[in-house]
């Protein structure tokens, strides 16, 4: 289990001064998050497994597939905004489009229905024109045909090098072999095919909690969420990022669960970076199959807010796995921001100091070098207009703050490197600080960057990792 950082912990407000402030600055931000299980736990209403089928040269797991196993599930997805999308990308777009309930959504909101996701690991089928969009819907075709679904209902990941095709008749062979074993609705087929998904990962990502919610009685009934994810490298915030699945039995309309997971995304998968390359494949699914008993959740309701926290809290437990196994690292890096102006200016500084490469170096180096932090702030931007939109700006608002920097005021802001204040701009800037200790702290597997900047009361933290000469190596090499 990973170190959090969000702890019951002191809370910053503009009034909070003196000694009570550094306590609160060397503390992590409190959460108001339900606790999470990294294990697989599959929701009641799906199956999942997975097998090989010969992408990837490895002779390791390639291919998995996600069923539901009543009626078609609420479904709803964050997509890469990379102009370069993958063809499972364009597939699952147009078949939730087409899957959407009438007269709902549109733009970049993404969701509908779905009955199956097959994901396959080795090749990213992106940048192969329309040969690649032909073989993505021979696979989508394939499982269709064998696991009796409508081929609109199928949803599509891909992962692996670009620019390669998939080897259809590979896929085809292994898509028949799963349906003719049948998909097991257990805890190990989840388990199975997010082994399947990873790449370059070193380690299988895994997420779950359970939560309370009303029966049709009042009587509390318990409603999984999980999440399956792999992601290393590629990796920078631009509405998500790398491939993720995230499953719930409880009963919810799409366009609601879409709201979940915009929500969820703005907080977590787009707070995340490993080397500030977006993908073209990124690709988040949360699927709701409305088999738990619980009653159906309402937009508005308590119930709705219980479940959405449920879903941000396993989507933050699998992007913090996603930091901890970036390509070559060795740290896991969080920045939490306090007294910004607003949320949305916390969130940009935050981003801003973990996909700084000067302060990821540093990191390794276990060097509490807060000048690398304090210019990695100073040069916050905010996101594009859509982002913004996200965050609950109004269009003209959002319009008007896209891209504009974060305000920063160095005479105020403080920063602390792994429990130890290094910088208070109020007393004047720098502070003596115990340099030894401070590197001793940071040599650890997760090392928490805290800034206060002194402005207001908006709060949010950001994910990344140490840069490492073993990033290099894995990326000089990828393709050989």
């Amino acid at each position: 289990m990973l170190p959090d950082p969000m702890a019951s912990a002191p809370e910053i407000s503009p009034a909070t001064s003196g000694d009570d402030l550094l306590a609160a600055l060397l503390a992590p931000l409190p959460s108001d998050l339900p606790a999470v299980e990294q294990r697989a736990v599959l929701p009641t209403g799906f199956a999942a497994d997975a097998t090989t089928c010969g992408i990837k040269a490895s002779g390791r797991p390639d291919l998995a597939v996600i069923r539901v196993t009543g009626a078609p599930a609420s479904a709803a997805a964050v997509f890469t905004t990379n102009q370069v999308a993958a063809a499972p990308v364009q597939a699952s777009r147009t078949n939730l489009a087409i899957t959407r309930p009438e007269g709902r959504g549109g733009g970049n909101e993404h969701y509908g229905r779905a009955q199956a996701i097959v994901a396959t690991s080795g090749s990213a089928n992106a940048a192969t024109g329309l040969a690649g969009l032909t073989d993505q819907a021979a696979v989508t075709q394939a499982v269709a045909i064998h696991f009796g679904v409508d081929p609109l209902g199928v949803l599509s990941l891909s992962t692996g090098v670009i620019g390669t095709r998939l080897p259809v008749e590979k896929i085809a062979v292994g898509i028949v072999n799963l349906a003719t074993a049948g998909l097991p609705a257990t805890d190990a087929g989840l388990l199975a095919a997010a082994e399947a998904l990873r790449t370059t990962d070193t380690a299988t990502k895994v997420a779950t909690l359970s939560v309370p919610l009303p029966g049709p009685h009042g009587s509390p009934v318990p409603v999984t969420v999980s999440g399956i994810a792999k992601g290393v490298g590629m990796i920078h915030p631009r509405m998500a990022t790398m491939l993720a699945v995230v499953l719930t039995d409880a009963a919810v309309s799409p366009e609601t669960l879409h709201g979940f997971l915009r929500d969820a995304t703005l907080r977590t998968w787009n707070q995340l970076s490993v080397d500030g390359d977006t993908s073209t494949n990124d690709t988040v699914f949360l699927l709701a199959s409305g088999v738990s008993g619980a009653a159906p959740v309402l937009p508005g309701s308590p119930e709705a807010e219980v479940l959405r926290d449920a879903v941000t809290a396993v989507a933050r437990s699998l992007a913090r796995q996603q930091a901890a196994d970036g390509e070559g690292a060795t740290t896991l890096v969080t920045c939490q921001v306090s007294g910004a102006r607003d949320d949305v200016d916390a969130r940009a500084v935050a981003r801003a100091v973990i996909s700084s490469s000067l302060v990821k170096a540093a990191v390794h180096g276990r060097d509490p070098n807060w000048g690398r932090i304090a210019g990695a702030a100073g040069n916050a931007r905010l996101g594009e207009v859509r982002l913004l939109e996200m965050a609950g700006l109004a269009h003209a608002d959002a319009s008007t703050r896209a891209g504009a920097p974060a305000f920063v005021d160095p005479d105020r802001m403080r920063i602390a490197i792994a429990g130890h204040l290094v910088y208070d701009g109020p007393a004047g800037g720098p502070v003596a600080f115990d340099r030894a200790a401070a590197r001793a702290a940071m040599d650890a597997p997760a090392v928490l960057v805290r800034l206060d900047l002194g402005l207001g009361a908006g709060t949010g933290e950001a994910f990344g990792c140490d840069l490492t000469e073993q990033y290099v190596i894995e990326n000089a090499e990828y393709t050989t």
